[in-house]
């Protein structure tokens, strides 16, 4: 088994990474830390990211787009910071929906845009009372003569406020889940931004849909593939999360290192004292066998194995693992280590948001339990 770069990949993560600093960092130190992008920062982060065929990772080169394995796209959003993925996710997330089990004239309508980032998407899925089983959705959807009429509320949709263009799940007539893209240029929605203490530069909204009409072409897929496609895209999204807690305690560690070799208390360098030492081997080897659990868990979606397991034990681990090594680095620094002038504390707060979306620890945890024993803990 070869742990190693290709030199193709080494040159795809070295443009990825010369991008983020000289295009993407200095859009997002434009703008405040504490508050979410300006919709025309966000679509400048997104179109750049669509130069690296970011935007449509999981499509193929016949659907426009660039053919990478699952796993180079995770080392690309590894080299991301968690702000910009959390941009980048709803709206690749949301085209891979698209495509899959859609027309070929409904992909031709609306995937261009989206892939070039013209136009931003994403998916709403969860609601109030509806979390980690979107088969307890709730939001309908009927038919009135030339439109299709949703009704009901979506909650902490990603790029929910800042879009053009919203995948919807919901229940038809005969309670099927179903798919319906709304186009907020033609349907009127109510959108709210959700205020959260991490990754504060994205967006994440509720909805209201009251009576909201839609044109019929805008339903999307068999009535019987909703929760299939969501499934599908989530275990690839679950590593790719593990992946942003990787790139925080990475640059945490980076950040600690340093302040051991510089800091000096009791006549020497904090970093002769074997619990400073300690500390930064916990952190290196929480961040390696984070990343790798991530690597393997995209390898086997990429050899076509089935993998919800090893996804959800990957984003389990994952950020859990990082928040602690996060927590560790402050430890490093001491005092340092609480002020916002460090950024430690914010890396501490948006490790924190990763371990919501696509899963709780809890429901990867009972996932990664049906995949050992072949007994579902949470269905009847």
């Amino acid at each position: 088994m070869d742990f190693s770069l290709t030199s193709e990949q080494r040159m795809m993560v070295d443009a990825c990474r010369r991008m983020v600093a000289t295009t993407i960092q200095p859009i997002l130190d434009q703008h405040p830390a504490d508050r979410p992008l300006p919709k025309a920062a966000a679509k400048q982060v997104l179109r750049h990211l669509a130069q690296l065929g970011l935007t449509a990772a999981r499509l193929p080169e016949e659907a426009g787009g660039p053919g990478m394995t699952v796993l180079d796209y995770g080392l690309l959003c590894e080299e991301l910071p968690p702000v910009v993925a959390f941009i980048l996710l709803p709206q690749e997330t949301t085209i891979a929906r698209i495509h899959h089990g859609c027309s070929a004239e409904q992909r031709e309508r609306l995937l261009p845009e989206l892939i070039s980032a013209n136009r931003i998407t994403c998916t709403a899925a969860t609601e109030p009372d509806v979390g980690s089983d979107p088969r307890g959705v709730r939001t309908r959807v009927r038919e009135e003569q030339d439109a299709l009429v949703i009704n009901g509320r979506k909650m902490w949709i990603s790029n929910g406020s800042i879009s053009d263009v919203i995948n919807v799940t919901c229940r038809d007539d005969s309670n099927n889940l179903v798919r319906v893209l709304v186009d907020r240029a033609q349907s009127d929605v109510d959108v709210k931004e959700i205020p959260v203490m991490g990754l504060q530069q994205c967006h994440l909204a509720e909805m209201a849909f009251d009576d909201c009409r839609v044109p019929k072409e805008n339903r999307l897929g068999d009535s019987k593939d909703a929760a299939m496609v969501l499934t599908l895209t989530w275990l690839a999204n679950r590593p790719l999360i593990g992946l942003c807690a990787v790139h925080l305690a990475q640059r945490a560690f980076e950040a600690a290192s340093a302040y051991a070799k510089d800091r000096k208390q009791f006549g020497k360098a904090i970093g002769n004292f074997q619990l400073i030492q300690e500390r930064l081997a916990d952190i290196e080897t929480a961040i390696v066998a984070s990343r790798l659990l991530c690597y393997n868990a995209l390898a086997a979606i990429d050899r076509g194995e089935r993998a919800n397991g090893v996804s959800a034990m990957a984003k389990r681990y994952a950020v859990s693992a990082c928040d602690r090594a996060i927590a560790l680095a402050m430890q490093v620094h001491g005092s340092m280590g609480l002020s916002r002038e460090l950024g430690l504390e914010r890396m501490a707060r948006d490790v924190r948001m990763l371990s919501i979306p696509d899963g709780t620890p809890e429901i990867l945890t009972l996932i990664q339990g049906r995949e050992i024993t072949s007994f579902d803990a949470f269905r009847q």
